[in-house]
């Protein structure tokens, strides 16, 4: 598990001047008005739009993917939507990391099904809950955490002084984290009657997968990772939902447990896994992180990318 974490003086040294630069910069942002920012975001995510074409083409192709039924034009708007959403989240990072807790109080819309963690809880159980990749994700946390506490699954930054300010940001709202390689520490956690945030809507190769529907994709890499912590009888497998507004208002949702999970059916219990995803993302499908490939793992490996 991770614990607080500590300052070092090497932090200071001249590989980590540009990376000091960017903190203090969206630092000083998060100190703006929350609209002021939400327009700056924008702004910053039209220039992804204009200039970053690779991420750009990415979300096209997953949009197009997944919303078949879309024209292109729908689809044009869903990804400018998306860039700007993008923007958007980068400044968030900051709001999450640095508010202190009366500005997060006055951007809290609605926060249902806490009780349902608690009820869990109450049985002597852990709660596994499954959240999406929504864009907004550091600033759903540290709100939930307003209300309950939970343990971070997570991939550590690559640079330390990043790391840094990314653990202490989030151990803001939550209890501690746990590194993604620590998968006693989560079963641990769970059979200690926490809630763990688990995200399983990624692709993350064809390691422990199982190739199922994902919106219209038919056969998308889908982790049975979700299934090693939920087949814990120390545990019940929750969901979460979260948006915002266009008053900037958050709002989220926990949703019940799924019954009979997991199954003797491992396609099967992925397969109601990705619908949890796709109720939740289709409440706000512009604030989802569609500039990850969720699609480069192909049953047939010989078969062509879709983003190529």
């Amino acid at each position: 598990m991770v614990t607080a974490p500590t300052f070092k003086w090497s932090f200071l040294a001249p590989r980590y001047w540009l990376t000091w630069i960017g903190v203090l910069c969206l630092y000083l942002i998060s100190w703006l008005p929350q609209r002021i920012q939400f327009f700056l975001g924008k702004l910053l995510g039209r220039l992804v739009h204009r200039f970053v074409k690779k991420r750009r083409h990415i979300a096209q192709v997953n949009v197009a993917l997944c919303f078949p039924h879309l024209n292109e034009q729908q689809r044009a708007d869903m990804v400018l939507k998306n860039m700007e959403n993008t923007g958007i989240a980068t400044l968030e990072t900051g709001m999450a990391w640095w508010w202190p807790q009366w500005r997060v109080n006055k951007v809290i819309g609605s926060i249902e099904g806490v009780e349902l963690v608690e009820e869990v809880q109450r049985q002597g159980k852990g709660v596994l809950l499954l959240v999406p990749h929504m864009l907004h994700l550091e600033m759903l946390g540290r709100i939930l955490g307003c209300k309950q506490q939970g343990i971070g699954f997570y991939r550590p930054h690559n640079n330390p002084l990043m790391e840094y300010f990314m653990t202490k940001g989030r151990l803001r709202s939550n209890e501690t984290l746990i590194t993604k390689r620590d998968v006693k520490g989560l079963l641990q956690a769970l059979k200690n009657k926490k809630m763990c945030y688990y995200l399983p809507d990624q692709d993350y190769g064809r390691n422990r997968c199982e190739f199922t529907s994902f919106f219209a994709v038919p056969d998308a890499a889908t982790t049975t990772g979700t299934l090693l912590f939920s087949s814990s009888k120390n545990c019940e497998t929750l969901s979460l939902s979260g948006t915002r507004d266009a008053s900037g208002k958050y709002h989220l949702k926990i949703y019940p447990a799924l019954t009979d999970f997991p199954s003797e059916d491992a396609k099967q219990d992925v397969t109601r896994v990705n619908q949890r995803m796709e109720q939740s993302i289709m409440l706000a499908p512009e604030q989802y992180m569609w500039l990850h490939r969720r699609f480069k793992t192909r049953p047939n490996e010989n078969a062509p990318s879709y983003y190529s």
